[in-house]
């Protein structure tokens, strides 16, 4: 094999094989070509002229060779094909077909000129190869992933999700329904960034789990031409991360009209109905989805459209009941229980709570449209509309001791607006830019099944807490805000081969986010006597003194701004290297508003913000080609972002000053003494046509206090005065090589080293004393508050992957991987309410900051696709891919039980009555979960079509192969969130949803 070709097919493995190397740019929405072009002798072949064709489009891009046989072409469309003229005035000339491009990726293009005299040729053509598309520019470990591979996979959930897991480092936690959380090297998918077309598709207040600002992904799986997700990109235009950044590009219009339709459907009767032998009742559903995607020419050549629309009519399904009921998790407590306290509801609260639920119907709807206008051959401009409104329906509480009626269940939806317009000129042969303008508006809504006009009741039976009315989050809960963003990047390619990139970006949030706990109140009953009866445990009321909650809104935001200056260069034929700085700092005029009783028991203001807070990052990556079958790749840089806007907003929320709390234990109705239907108890702030009693009304004692502004509040929020922008050190080295008959090898290691990573802690405890075991004893000296805060310590994480791959001429390809994964944390933050972060987690003093392993972290994750395809009917192609992995569980906590750890810290401070203190000795996360595998298929098979040119196809998704062929197998237990399980009680429960099998049939066109 020649040298070139060697190169080339090193190139090609990298593409192909796992996508497992290579770095692309930030918010990057194109691709390019990095050129040299020397002359037969070896020298540059300075003025060549160099005509780049888009051939779909006609787009044409026009650049000349410099001084130093250079040239590069930025702001090209990802795909193709490409075709590159290279017109030389002394040289013969010279044809390149078939380039293709990869998102953020730039092509590296080497061609040596014949002598005109050496041919009566006039123009040598030769055929590019796609695996150029990675050149020899990557040094950090990122995957990408291209349009075959998009559709073929079986993306049950059609959902980028389902593909970003083919790389072992990245894991989806299918443990949670449609949530399907990306988490990239054991880190918190809160601190990922997703971008479409330049356009920031996170969820960028952070409520969401699943990392979107919707419910499921927010644009149409048939718009995505590619994804690419990194890691560790040594380039100073990414940022707004700490764990990986997701980026997505939508293919465009082109000359000729191509596009496509499908429709898939799934019910009851093709899921899995048994585990482990035991039959499961998972109620009757229907599922469609369908969707039409278009893409034209407006004017040949000159401007183009792109339109893709999809609608999903689905169902959520709630996998539990009460003991016998066949219910895929049976709760530790009787059908007859259940019916007891539903009566009572009915009967003494004249409230219906709902049934047990089963399934909930639910929608998506995603409309995208896009254009673009070659205006000339130096300028292009893309302008791109998103649209999403979808919904969910979710439990609050659904740990394996708690219980809803259906009524308590939650609606979570969200409709989402994007727009996004991007100018890429050539204003020289040497200097281009790149203007982005973006802005994202999202509506938020989060609604009880059963209204707000009765509040939460809670009732524990035998160990289990079991929930009705309205849920105490949901009875004064709302979001919306707008994002807008600013991007101005250059590039200036110097004659002696230095490239240089600078820029300047801005996000400018606003925010209006209304949450408020309690407004039509929560009551707790330690027995279903009790609950007839009416003797409460617990009485909460939170709301503004106006008796409006949205008086307790909190309305704010800021601008975030990052400048950055970068070279590119080459000081060896073989070294490549990158170094530029990036600096980020915030900006905003919004402060909580101060309380008075806070200055005075702690000396300074709760005001504080983040404002003339930032951050420099310097960022070096290197690249080496040791020799046509090996590339050594590495480097360093710092990142900052990526941490969920919703803790900052806690600090305006809860300043106790906008809203007020107040307990039934102040007024004597939780010591046994008063009953809630005593004739002397008076209800107010009763909603029109409503009973008068518990749940619909709030006691008077606790109504007129908080109207008067005199609260038992909850801790007051405030962000620390010395707050610094959490930050990560990345450092990585990686090889990809190939061996003789084109097996491709890579191997990465990937070392993150976390700087001043949020926490949460009391600021208003002093410790006292030590008890007997060597537990602290506290006592609150100050008004208490949480701080939102840094932690001094410092936490290392370690990702190893190694992957190998396989393209055979006989219609077989194959890859297979593994990661090691080894990250750690101070606090695991997996909520948007401080006090929810401050106490689900375990540990033996609830005010350390000790280093443990990460509740995100998986140590050991295998995976393997396999595809094959071949003309099984003459003229039609059946195609089969499987898609395989095996993964430890996720981390565990071995605790003391809820009424051990309220004994030890009592109120002092208040850890939610529940397990969450180690026993002495204990080590947060010291118990790993059971290992899960499975196997996921789809089968295509093409049809006859209306035209040669067209393709039909049928097509058959199966998720958890495994468990269709045997329920014993794809079983997937996992601990009850937050991780933590009591010493002697069973660890793990069986996760229904991704343990059944199931299967959707669908159809797919394609002109």
């Amino acid at each position: 094999m020649s040298n070139a070709l060697k190169k080339n097919a090193l190139a090609l493995a990298i593409v192909a094989g796992l996508g497992m190397s290579g770095a692309a740019f930030a918010n990057e929405t194109t691709s390019s070509i990095n050129g040299r072009v020397l002359t037969p002798t070896g020298q540059p072949a300075a003025g060549t002229e160099v005509i780049i064709i888009h051939i779909p489009s006609g787009t044409t891009k026009v650049a000349t060779v410099n001084d130093a046989g250079i040239f590069t072409a930025k702001g090209l469309r990802v795909g193709g094909p490409y075709k590159v003229i290279l017109d030389s005035n002394e040289y013969q000339d010279a044809d390149v077909d078939d380039i293709f491009l990869s998102l953020g990726r730039a092509y590296d293009l080497s061609v040596e000129l014949e002598n005109a005299s050496n041919s009566a040729i006039e123009t040598i053509t030769v055929t590019g190869d796609i695996s150029r598309a990675v050149a020899y520019s990557e040094n950090g470990p990122s995957a990408n992933f291209n349009l075959e591979q998009l559709q073929d996979f079986p993306a049950i959930n059609r959902n980028i999700s389902d593909i970003v897991r083919m790389d072992p480092r990245i894991s989806v936690d299918e443990s949670r329904g449609d949530i399907n959380a990306i988490q990239c090297a054991g880190k918190s998918p809160r601190f990922n960034s997703l971008t479409l077309d330049g356009v920031r598709m996170n969820d960028s207040f952070g409520l969401n789990a699943n990392g979107y600002p919707t419910e499921r992904m927010p644009f149409s799986y048939d718009a995505i031409e590619q994804v690419a997700v990194e890691l560790a990109p040594f380039d100073v235009t990414y940022g707004g991360f700490t764990a990986c950044n997701i980026n997505a590009v939508t293919k465009s219009g082109a000359n000729e009209v191509y596009g496509g339709m499908f429709i898939d459907y799934t019910n009851n009767n093709m899921r899995g109905d048994s585990l482990e032998g035991d039959k499961v009742n998972i109620g009757d559903y229907n599922e469609t989805r369908y969707g039409v995607n278009v893409g034209l020419p407006i004017i040949e050549d000159k401007v183009f459209l792109f339109a893709a629309y999809e609608k999903q009519q689905g169902t959520n399904l709630f996998n539990r009941g009460p003991i016998g009921s066949g219910a895929v998790e049976e709760i530790g407590l009787s059908q007859a229980a259940l019916d007891e306290i539903a009566e009572i509801a009915k009967t003494k609260y004249q409230y219906d709570p709902g049934g047990i639920p089963t399934s909930l119907d639910n929608e998506d709807e995603k409309l995208l449209i896009k254009l673009d206008w070659n205006i000339n051959d130096a300028h292009r401009f893309a302008f791109t509309y998103n649209y999403n409104d979808g919904n969910n329906f979710t439990e609050s509480d659904g740990d394996l001791d708690e219980f809803e009626f259906e009524n308590h269940l939650y609606e979570r939806g969200a409709e989402l607006n994007s727009y996004s317009g991007a100018l890429y000129s050539d204003w020289t042969d040497s200097f281009s830019t790149e203007m982005r303008v973006g802005y994202l508006k999202l509506d938020n809504r989060q609604n009880s099944v059963g209204g707000t006009d009765f509040g939460e009741m809670r009732v524990k039976v035998d160990g289990v807490n079991v929930y009705l009315g309205g849920d105490d989050s949901r009875q004064a809960n709302d979001l919306n805000y707008d994002l807008f963003n600013l991007s101005l990047r250059g590039y200036y390619y110097m004659d002696n081969g230095h490239n240089l990139t600078f820029g300047y970006e801005r996000d400018t949030l606003d925010v209006f986010n209304l949450f408020v706990q309690h407004t039509e109140t929560e009551i707790r009953f330690n027995s279903i006597e009790d609950f007839r009866d009416g003797y409460a445990s617990a009485i909460y009321y939170n709301n503004a003194p106006s008796g409006n909650p949205n008086d307790a809104a909190a309305d704010w935001g800021y601008s975030a701004n990052s400048v950055y200056f970068q070279d590119a260069f080459y000081p060896t034929d073989n070294l490549r290297v990158v170094a530029g700085l990036r600096y980020d700092w915030y900006e905003t005029s919004d402060s909580p508003i101060e309380n008075p009783e806070f200055v005075e028991s702690y000396g300074f203001s709760n005001s504080t913000n983040l404002d003339g807070e930032g951050l420099l990052q310097p960022r070096l990556g290197l690249t080496y080609e040791l020799d046509t079958d090996t590339v050594i790749r590495g480097g360093v840089g710092l990142f900052t972002g990526g941490n969920p806007n919703v803790w900052l907003s806690n600090n305006f929320s809860n300043n106790n000053v906008l809203q007020f709390g107040q307990r039934g234990k102040d007024f004597g109705y939780t010591d046994g003494s008063r009953s809630l239907f005593d004739s002397d108890v008076v209800y107010l702030g009763l909603e029109d046509g409503v009973p008068n009693g518990p749940g619909y009304g709030v006691p008077s004692e606790l109504y007129n206090a908080v109207a008067a502004g005199d609260g038992r509040n909850f801790e007051l929020n405030y962000l620390d005065p010395n707050f610094k922008l959490p930050s990560e050190w990345k450092i990585s080295t990686g090889v990809t090589h190939i061996f003789p008959q084109d097996y491709v090898l890579n191997a990465d290691l990937l070392v993150s080293i976390s700087k001043d990573a949020a926490i949460v802690k009391r600021a208003d405890l002093e410790q006292t004393g030590t008890t007997d075991e060597g537990y602290p004893i506290y006592e609150s000296t100050k008004l208490g508050a949480f701080v939102l805060t840094n932690t001094n310590e410092t936490s290392t994480s370690y990702t190893a992957s190694l992957g190998i791959s396989k393209s055979h001429e006989n219609g077989i390809s194959w890859m297979a991987g593994y990661a090691y994964n080894d990250a750690e944390d101070v606090q695991p933050m997996t909520s948007s309410v401080a006090f929810s972060n401050y106490v689900n987690r375990a540990f033996f003093d609830p005010q350390e900051e000790v280093v443990s392993r990460s509740n995100y972290n998986v140590r050991h994750r295998f995976t393997a696709n396999f595809n094959w395809s071949k003309e099984l009917i003459a003229g039609y192609e059946t195609t089969v891919s499987l898609f395989g992995l095996l993964t430890e569980g996720e981390p565990y906590s071995l605790t003391l039980s809820a009424d051990d750890s309220f004994g030890i810290y009592k109120f002092s401070p208040f850890l939610d009555e529940t397990n969450n203190v180690l026993p002495v000795g204990g080590v947060r996360n010291s118990e790993i979960g059971s290992w899960w595998g499975k196997v996921d298929m789809q089968v295509t098979q093409q049809m006859p079509a209306f035209s040669a040119e067209h393709k039909s196809e049928a097509f058959i998704v199966i998720d958890n192969l495994t468990n269709l062929l045997n329920d014993d197998w794809g079983i997937l237990e996992k601990a009850n969130f937050p991780g933590n399980v009591t010493i002697g009680e069973k660890a793990e429960g069986r996760i229904g949803d991704a343990s059944l099998w199931e299967i959707r049939v669908g159809l797919r066109y394609e002109f």
